[in-house]
């Protein structure tokens, strides 16, 4: 027994036991071998709250039984298919893999950036900020088809009543007599391009006019008319940290891609 026990092929045996004991203690829940399929905890949490954001209620055990088998066959087909290699050719399948890697890369937060970088790309992308011309104004519509070949005189004796001072009617319609403080994408949205074009050109002194948009014509009294200016960083602040931002994740994504590429031959051949 004693010489037994002072064997060293016992002692390596005990020894290996030993290890692999630990070793499985230490791996205890991961998968044994490739085709064993492990559903961790985490994994039927994730599938159960998926299941709760969908119907609004915590999943009964038959539901979440049922949970994990859905997930377990989507598994087993997806190791089957990747066995098969039919991911390969898939283009569906390799564009999303290929997109789901990219959004991985992209995901990182880069760092805020200060005052100085935010003013720095303001100034080189002015254009790209610019504070909207602002217009109030009065108008007074002629419809066209209703004044018919009396147009021109309607529009000139109105002129000439309101340069007065009196009063001149025009025709009905849902336009607004009135803007105050519109900015010129406003003016656009409601009058047209054409209008919206000419109201820039128009002193603001009297009734001017006529002005045409794709209702008919106008006659316009211009009462403010700011132009447009660079905006001050305080203005856009939120909108050049978003542009400064996606910038430099776009910059980081082509330098990462870079790195990639230089890893690769790549071989076109010829038609």
């Amino acid at each position: 027994m004693r010489r037994l026990l002072r064997e060293p092929l016992l002692h390596f045996f005990v020894l290996g036991a030993a290890l692999f004991a630990v070793y499985g203690w230490l791996n205890r829940g991961a998968p044994g071998s490739p085709n064993e399929i492990f559903v961790s905890r985490g994994q039927v949490q994730s599938l159960q709250a998926q299941f709760e954001r969908v119907w609004q209620r915590p999943a009964t055990p038959e539901e979440r039984q049922k949970l994990v088998d859905t997930w377990v066959r989507e598994e087993v087909f997806y190791r089957e298919g990747l066995a098969m290699g039919i991911d390969r050719d898939d283009p569906v399948v390799r564009r999303r893999i290929g997109q789901k890697f990219e959004f991985l890369i992209d995901s990182a937060t880069p760092p805020a950036p200060g005052d100085a970088e935010l003013q720095a790309w303001l100034d080189a992308h002015a254009a790209n900020y610019q504070v909207e011309p602002v217009f109030s104004f009065h108008q007074v519509y002629f419809n066209p088809e209703r004044r018919g070949a009396t147009l021109g005189r309607d529009v000139d004796a109105a002129r000439r009543s309101l340069a007065s001072g009196k009063p001149a009617s025009g025709d009905p319609t849902l336009l607004p007599e009135t803007m105050q403080a519109a900015p010129l994408s406003e003016v656009q949205q409601v009058f047209g391009d054409d209008f919206a074009a000419a109201l820039g050109g128009l002193p603001a002194a009297g009734w001017q006019g006529p002005v045409q948009s794709g209702f008919g014509l106008h006659l316009v009294r211009l009462t403010e008319s700011v132009p447009g200016r660079k905006a001050a960083l305080e203005q856009v602040r939120a909108q050049v940290e978003r542009d400064l931002l996606r910038a430099r994740a776009q910059q980081a994504s082509d330098d990462i891609y870079r790195r990639l590429r230089a890893n690769y031959r790549v071989r076109v051949e010829p038609a």
